[in-house]
């Protein structure tokens, strides 16, 4: 009995939707929001913060297999055949960071130099991140997904993301939601963001 307590666990992987356990760590009986990808109870059926329609773990179990299909047949080679299409221009570390996330979800991408950033080096080098014009759509699904984890904004709702949080104010305005508050008060109460 002692020794089973400390035998080695099934990974999320392993385990069969039969079992009624995880699969490809997603539990079936759960909802999860197609956009922030967060875990509901079954009962829930709109994700709060996104205020879309959820799905059921058993849907997003079939997106996982499906993309996880399509990703396989997906080529990582950009040849000189194929058409390319500039997506993102930031500094080298940014676009850098980008192309990582793609190439997890196995879309292979490209650096292209600016020609019209500065040349003397004080701000840093312009790069232009490029992939193949087949994978945009699929390329602009991950960053989007990304852009949300990343940064808890809504992409729908980003009226309020040019606010500028004002100590001297008498109310202000949360960029991430659109609360209005006393600067006073150091965090947004609707959402947390901490502005201390």
């Amino acid at each position: 009995m002692f020794l089973k307590f400390f035998g080695k666990k099934k990974s999320a992987d392993s385990v069969s939707q039969s079992d009624g356990q995880l699969v490809h760590g997603i539990d079936p009986e759960m909802n999860y929001c197609p956009d922030c990808e967060d875990e509901f109870r079954g009962d829930i059926v709109k994700c709060p913060t996104c205020d879309v329609v959820l799905m059921t773990g058993d849907e997003k179990i079939q997106r996982k297999i499906a993309e996880t299909a399509s990703s396989s047949l997906r080529s990582m080679d950009i040849s000189s055949d194929d058409e390319l299409v500039s997506i993102r221009k930031a500094p080298l570390k940014d676009v850098k960071a980008l192309q990582r996330i793609l190439a997890t979800e196995r879309i292979p991408s490209i650096l292209a130099g600016d020609e019209g950033s500065c040349g003397k080096g004080c701000c840093g080098p312009e790069m232009i991140l490029q992939i193949r014009r087949e994978d945009m759509d699929v390329a602009e699904g991950v960053l989007a997904r990304d852009f949300v984890k990343s940064t808890a904004l809504n992409i729908e709702d980003l009226k309020h993301a040019d606010v500028i949080f004002d100590e001297l104010a008498a109310e202000t305005v949360c960029p991430a939601c659109g609360c209005k508050f006393s600067p006073t008060v150091g965090a947004c109460p609707e959402c947390g963001l901490c502005f201390a």
